[in-house]
């Protein structure tokens, strides 16, 4: 192995990568460093900025309320699990606004209950609700359509009900489905 010249001062050295020096911590540099629970205790550490430091606590002291005033008051909310019971003459709006054309979820969203809510109150009333099932001769009738090339758009209004009920009872039943783009 070859050896080149040394540091001025003479000596020789093996030739190579040059000799690794010892990475130290970055607190070590700066003298005794000691930690007691999360803060540094010492001196001439490299991150102490005292008077930043001091700056950002007063600024956050003046953003702080002031801890001898009153906590403020929280409001009042329902406990969960009550219901929200409605009063007679907000029931008799609901029933005339779903008579009028008015979605259940929409009535839900309007008079802050489920929508479940509103179909029992529907029901309690007696107002005939604009779904249906299907029954059984009716699916029969539905599967048959379906199998003479009608839609399942043109199912559902023959028969009341909306084309994703039809799909349903008939995958209930096994029908399997035509490509809506006409690829078989």
């Amino acid at each position: 192995m070859a050896t080149a010249p040394g540091p001025a001062g003479g000596g020789m050295r093996k030739e190579g990568p040059p000799p690794r020096r010892r990475l130290r911590h970055h607190n070590e540099k700066a003298g005794p460093l000691l930690r007691t629970g999360l803060f540094p205790v010492g001196d001439k550490g490299p991150d102490w900025n005292t008077k930043y430091r001091l700056q950002a606590l007063r600024s956050l002291l003046g953003v702080l309320p002031d801890p001898t005033a009153p906590l403020p008051k929280r409001k009042q909310q329902p406990k969960p699990g009550r219901a929200k019971r409605l009063k007679d003459d907000q029931v008799a709006k609901l029933c005339q606004a779903y008579e009028a054309g008015t979605s259940r979820r929409q009535l839900a969203n309007d008079f802050g209950v489920a929508p479940k809510t509103v179909s029992a109150i529907l029901k309690r009333q007696g107002v005939k609700t604009r779904w249906r099932k299907l029954a059984e001769s009716d699916v029969d009738e539905a599967e048959r359509l379906y199998a003479q090339g009608m839609s399942l758009a043109r199912v559902g209004e023959r028969l009341g009900v909306t084309d994703c009920a039809v799909r349903y009872q008939l995958n209930k039943r096994g029908v399997r489905m035509r490509d809506s783009h006409g690829r078989d």
